[in-house]
C-alpha cells in the first residue's frame, strides 16, 4: 500500500472511531467509568502504573517538596521522596506497595501501612508473591544488605545481586543470590547453598511447580548448572539466561559452549554441535514434550525441532514459538532486507519487518496473528490477511474462544482499540501497561486516557462484541 493510501486508511480509522464512539466496527457497545484524574501539574512523568487486571491506576505525584502516591484517584500520605520504582500492584491487582523516604530513613508502604525504616530500600527489588499474599524486598543497614519478607529480616550480607530475588510460582519458596567473603551463593528457603566464585548473572530459576531450583555457577574457569543442589557437567560457558524448565517442571534445558562449538543440553543429554545457538531461542512446547531452538550452521541459521533441522535462512530474527497444543511452530526468518513468518515450515508473504514477539496463536492453535511493518506503517496480519496500516500498535490478543482479535493502535499520536479490523473510540493515550483483557468470548476491557486541559482522565472502558467479521 502506498504512503498516501496508508495515511488515508489511518485517517479513516480515526474518523470511524471518533464518529461512532463505543459502537465502531464489529457491533461494539460499551461503557466508560472514571477511574482517576491525573493532575498534570503534580504527577511525576513515567510513574503511571496500571494494575494487571486493567481496572486500577496509580502514579507518583509532587506538591512542592513533598511526594505522594495517588491510587485510583486517592492521594496518599506526603513523604520526602517516593522510590523510582513507584507503585507496584500485586498480581491479583488488589494490593499496592511502594518505597518512601521520610528524612534519612526509607520504608516500604504496603496497603497504606508503613514497614520498618531502613537506611535504603534496594531499587527494583520490591516484589509480591504470585498469590499476592507475601511481600519481599532488599533493605540496607549501614554497609550490609538483607532480604525482608513478610516483615521479617533475613541474614545480613555484604551484597545481594540486584534482581535475583525470586518467589516460586506457588509462592511457598523464596530464593536470592547474596555475596560474602568474595564468594557468591544462592539462599533458598533461608538456607545457604554451596559457595562459588560467582552465581552467573545472579539468575535463580524455579520450575513452574516450584519444586525445583536451578542456576548457573562459576568456579575457576568452568561454568555449570546447579539443579536442586547437584552440579551438572562443566562447560567453558553457559548461555546467558538460557536456563528453561518445561511447563510441568520435569525437564530442564540450556545452551552450553564446549570449546569452539555450542550445543543444547536437555535433561543432561547433549544435542548436535553448532557454530552457535541464538540467544533466547530455546523453549519447550506447552506440554513439555517438544524442544525447539535456532542454531547457526555453515554460516546460515535454522530452527531445530526435536533434533530435526528445518530449512536454513540468512537469519532467524525471532522465535521459534509453539502453538498452545504444541503441534505447530512459527518463527521469523529473513532473506536480504525482507522478513517472513515461517509456519509449519512454510514461509508467508515477506515484509520490511515483523514485530518482535508479536507472533500469536489462538488458544486452539488453529488461527495465528502477528505484526508487520511496511515503510513507516504497522499493521496486523490475521490468518494471512493484512489489516489497515497505523503509525504504531501493540501485539494482538485473541479472545478465549479464538473468534476475536484485538489490539491497541495509534494514528496521529492518538490511540484506539481495534477489534476484528474495526477501530474503536479514539483516546489521547493509553497508560503504559494498559492491557486489553477479555472477560469472556465477547467481552473486553481496558484503561484509556483523555486530556482535559492539563489533566488526564483515565477511564475503564468495557465493551461487548457482536459476531466476528
Amino acid at each position: 500500500m502506498s504512503g498516501r493510501a496508508a495515511a488515508a486508511a489511518a485517517a479513516a480509522a480515526l474518523c470511524l472511531g471518533a464518529a461512532s464512539g463505543l459502537q465502531a466496527g464489529a457491533d461494539r457497545t460499551g461503557s466508560e467509568q472514571l477511574v482517576a484524574t491525573i493532575a498534570g501539574a503534580s504527577f511525576v512523568r513515567g510513574s503511571i502504573r496500571v494494575s494487571p487486571d486493567s481496572r486500577r491506576v496509580a502514579y507518583a505525584a509532587r506538591a512542592g517538596a513533598k511526594w505522594f502516591a495517588v491510587i485510583d484517584g486517592r492521594e496518599g500520605k506526603r513523604y520526602d521522596e517516593i522510590g523510582t520504582d513507584y507503585v507496584v500492584f500485586s498480581p491479583d491487582s488488589r494490593r499496592v506497595a511502594y518505597a518512601a523516604r521520610s528524612g534519612e530513613r526509607w520504608f516500604v508502604v504496603v496497603d497504606g501501612i508503613e514497614g520498618r525504616p531502613y537506611g535504603r530500600i534496594g531499587r527494583g527489588v520490591l516484589a509480591f508473591s504470585p498469590d499476592s499474599r507475601r511481600v519481599a524486598y532488599v533493605a540496607l543497614a549501614g554497609n550490609r544488605q538483607f532480604v525482608v519478607v513478610d516483615g521479617k529480616e533475613g541474614k545480613h550480607y555484604e551484597g545481594i545481586w540486584a534482581g535475583s530475588l525470586r518467589f516460586s510460582p506457588d509462592s511457598r519458596r523464596l530464593a536470592y543470590a547474596p555475596g560474602s567473603g568474595g564468594k557468591q551463593f544462592v539462599v533458598a528457603d533461608g538456607k545457604e547453598g554451596k559457595h562459588y566464585d560467582a552465581i552467573v548473572d545472579g539468575a535463580v530459576l524455579f520450575s513452574p511447580d516450584g519444586a525445583r531450583l536451578a542456576y548457573t555457577a562459576l568456579e575457576g574457569t568452568q561454568r555449570f548448572v546447579v539443579v536442586d543442589g547437584r552440579e551438572e557437567r562443566h562447560y567453558d560457558s553457559i548461555g546467558s539466561g538460557s536456563l528453561v524448565f518445561s511447563p510441568d517442571g520435569r525437564r530442564l534445558a540450556y545452551t552450553a559452549l564446549p570449546g569452539e562449538a555450542q550445543l543444547v543440553v536437555v535433561d543432561g543429554s547433549e544435542s548436535k554441535r553448532y557454530q552457535g545457538i541464538l540467544e533466547g531461542s530455546l523453549r519447550f512446547s506447552p506440554d513439555g514434550r517438544r524442544v525447539a531452538y535456532a542454531a547457526i550452521s555453515g554460516g546460515r541459521q535454522l530452527v531445530v525441532v526435536d533434533g530435526s533441522e528445518e530449512s536454513p535462512y540468512q537469519t532467524i530474527r525471532d522465535g521459534p514459538f509453539f502453538s498452545p497444543d504444541g503441534r505447530r511452530i512459527a518463527y521469523v526468518a529473513a532473506a536480504g532486507e525482507r522478513h517472513s513468518v515461517v509456519v509449519d515450515g512454510k514461509a508467508h508473504e515477506p515484509h520490511d519487518a515483523i514485530g518482535e514477539g508479536s507472533i500469536l496463536f489462538s488458544p486452539d492453535g488453529k488461527r495465528m496473528a502477528y505484526v508487520v511493518r511496511e515503510g513507516t506503517k504497522w499493521s496486523v496480519v490475521v490468518d494471512g490477511e493484512q489489516g489497515e496500516p497505523y503509525d504504531s500498535l501493540d501485539p494482538p490478543l485473541f479472545s478465549p474462544d479464538g473468534r476475536h482479535v484485538a489490539y491497541w493502535a495509534a494514528a496521529r499520536h492518538r490511540w484506539f482499540v481495534v477489534v476484528d479490523g474495526s477501530a474503536g473510540k479514539v483516546y489521547d493515550l493509553f497508560p503504559h501497561g494498559s492491557a486489553i483483557v477479555f472477560d469472556g468470548p465477547d467481552r473486553l476491557r481496558y484503561l484509556a486516557g483523555t486530556r482535559v486541559g492539563k489533566d488526564l482522565e483515565v477511564r475503564l472502558v468495557a465493551e461487548k462484541l457482536g459476531a466476528a467479521q
